[in-house]
């Protein structure tokens, strides 16, 4: 069955809005290095501030966003003291910060979907930064003024799939009803896992180096109203892989130090080697793999910028043309990797270069694909249609 019958043989859900926020201490990545060694009292170690430099140097980021502060953090003397708990002391303050973020995000997607927050029927909030339960789901509620008889989920620690695991959820809740409306958040405050660099675990300084803060949130879902709704992506298939063997290459789990992060040197050697085919199993039903339509640069990409490497792997792997991955790209150099929030940027960006018709912005390109990796390994992937083409016309 041709992508098109599949399209119109029921009625999809859709992305109806998109909005996304940061907080606003921002901090260049080139003076980055010098600020994290001093905020975490670690001037005497030349020899990892060297290799975070090197990094910082190379990873196609510009400036990233933190709720924490040099005061913050100098408050806060167990946040850099690994023989102190310090995870109580995380989540107080990600428990302030992450519903204060989330709304920010969230207010901007209701604004721009053009009905009552009232109108929401559903809500998801994913996140690495929390763990506790009543969540920052309730806070945002409030936040937000949803109805007390609006459902809830909560989604926590899958990585930086976090924000992409939520959409298929989204798409089943608004697909079963076509009265849902589902507002999808992700937000994440690293101070989680924020730590003075250590030799003795240098994936660290790595991670430090990467991260940053967000929150995006999207309005979901099926049977648009006329004159008030406007579908951006219709969502038309999800589909999930978990690379056999691959467990301690991406791993991320909350300890009294609060949440430590593996991401192995191997990682980008496992997508160039792995990504085509979990594609592959995941569009080849729509007419959509590669050799189909043109190939893969017959698509337009909203994937997850876990770094520079791993956009690079992506394009090797799948022969990309330049230019393919620019939406995502340009999410990785202005914020860095916000874990589960960045997939929404991106979608975001996407569709701006789309409406803009910028250069990258694939506007020809009615098919596409949102794709992040997160803890496992897995793959999560959506099969998208863009709002308006001209198989819809």
């Amino acid at each position: 069955m041709s992508a098109e019958a599949i399209l119109e043989q029921n009625q999809r859900a859709a992305v109806l809005a998109i909005g996304t926020a940061n907080p606003a201490n921002c901090v260049l990545q080139d003076e980055f290095p010098d600020w994290y060694f001093r905020v975490t009292r670690s001037e005497h170690d030349p020899k990892l501030k060297a290799k975070m430099k090197r990094i910082c140097e190379k990873s196609g980021i510009r400036k990233r966003h933190f709720h924490h502060t040099e005061e913050m953090i100098g408050s806060h003397p167990e946040l850099l003291d690994r023989a102190l708990p310090s995870l109580s002391a995380r989540l107080r303050i990600t428990a302030d910060a992450l519903p204060e973020l989330a709304a920010a995000a969230a207010e901007k997607a209701i604004a721009e979907w053009g009905r009552p927050a009232t109108d929401i029927t559903h809500l998801i909030f994913s996140t690495n930064s929390s763990g506790g339960v009543p969540g920052p789901d309730v806070r945002l509620a409030a936040l937000l003024g949803l109805r007390p008889t609006m459902q809830r989920t909560a989604l926590y620690l899958h990585g930086c799939s976090a924000g992409a695991a939520a959409f298929p959820v989204a798409k089943d809740l608004a697909e079963n009803d076509d009265r849902a409306r589902v507002l999808v958040v992700c937000a994440e405050a690293i101070v989680i896992g924020f730590g003075a660099p250590d030799e003795a675990n240098p994936n660290g300084v790595v991670v430090n180096s990467l991260f940053g803060d967000g929150a995006g949130a999207v309005v979901i879902g099926a049977g648009p109203v006329a004159a008030v709704e406007r579908p951006i992506f219709h969502m038309v298939s999800s589909s999930q892989a978990t690379l056999p063997g691959t467990e301690p290459a991406v791993w991320v789990r909350l300890g009294e130090s609060g949440l430590g992060y593996i991401v192995s040197a191997e990682l980008p050697a496992l997508v160039r080697g792995s990504i085509e085919k979990c594609l592959v199993d995941g569009v080849a039903p729509l007419g959509l793999a590669a050799g189909a339509r043109g190939g893969w640069n017959s698509l337009f990409w909203a994937m997850h910028p876990g770094g520079r490497a791993i956009l690079d792997s992506y394009e090797a792997a799948l022969g990309l043309e330049p230019g393919k991955l620019a939406a995502s790209r340009h999410v990785l150099g202005e914020y860095g990797n916000m874990l589960g929030a960045t997939i929404i940027f991106v979608l975001d960006e996407v569709r701006r270069r789309r409406q803009g018709g910028d250069v990258g912005g694939d506007v020809d390109c009615e098919w596409g694909v949102m794709l992040a990796l997160g803890p496992g390994l897995t793959v999560e992937t959506m099969v998208l249609h863009a709002a308006g083409s001209r198989d819809e016309k």
